[in-house]
């Protein structure tokens, strides 16, 4: 399976609580809600289409169990999301996780090293693995260059603080932006969707004359 990490983020990179007020107070975060007001039926169109592509998921802890509370009160037939969150097999990178706690079935709590977890995870048959939130595990399979495909619908909002998709200290990274899938939405919102190019450096250059014109040089 690919792994893919498909995720909310404002244009200042935050990714943390974006539906609701209470969704995510961890660090003192009270600007929680910022996507709502720009939500749409192009924007769920965009994520559904996310969600049809996937045979598994993958989460982290805190993420697992915000939407474990969510979803499985959705019961209606037609919904893509609650669908495919509901009826495929879960993974959840957690050393603490009780039996009862991963009761939204199909779960399995992955306990060892998540890395190795994780690549285990790639070799089952499948479209694609897919991690929704989970912003720790995300970091994590960064540094390792395990995600595949990044698919981005960034809102027209500057947050000002919270946890960001690649904060401070993240690897260095180069993306190729896939365009058939990639567009500005009504109402200025951008669906992005990334493949890493490289990972560990990233390449410069520099704007110079020469013989009276405005050149680049690459280093």
């Amino acid at each position: 399976m690919l792994l893919s990490v498909n995720t909310f983020v404002s244009l200042d990179g935050v990714m943390q609580g974006p539906g609701a007020p209470d969704e995510d107070r961890s660090g003192g975060f009270d600007r929680g809600g910022w996507l709502v007001p720009h939500a749409s039926a192009h924007t769920n169109n965009v994520v559904e289409s996310w969600f049809r592509e996937a045979d598994a998921f993958l989460f982290g802890r805190t993420s697992f169990g915000l939407l474990g509370g969510y979803w499985p009160n959705v019961t209606e037939p037609d919904n893509v999301i609650a669908t495919k969150l509901n009826g495929l097999p879960k993974y959840v990178v957690s050393s603490t996780l009780t039996d009862e706690e991963a009761g939204w079935s199909p779960t399995t709590a992955l306990r060892g090293d998540p890395v190795d977890e994780v690549r285990r995870l790639k070799e089952l048959p499948g479209k694609e693995l897919q991690v929704h939130g989970s912003w720790k595990l995300v970091q994590t399979l960064h540094q390792a260059g395990l995600v595949d495909v990044y698919r981005l619908l960034q809102y027209p909002v500057v947050v000002g603080t919270g946890k960001r998709l690649f904060p401070g200290g993240s690897t260095p990274a180069t993306f190729d932006a896939v365009a058939e899938s990639s567009c500005v939405l009504p109402g200025g919102v951008v669906s992005l969707t990334l493949t890493p190019a490289s990972l560990g450096a990233i390449s410069a250059g520099a704007y110079t004359v020469a013989e009276g014109r405005s050149a680049t040089v690459l280093h």
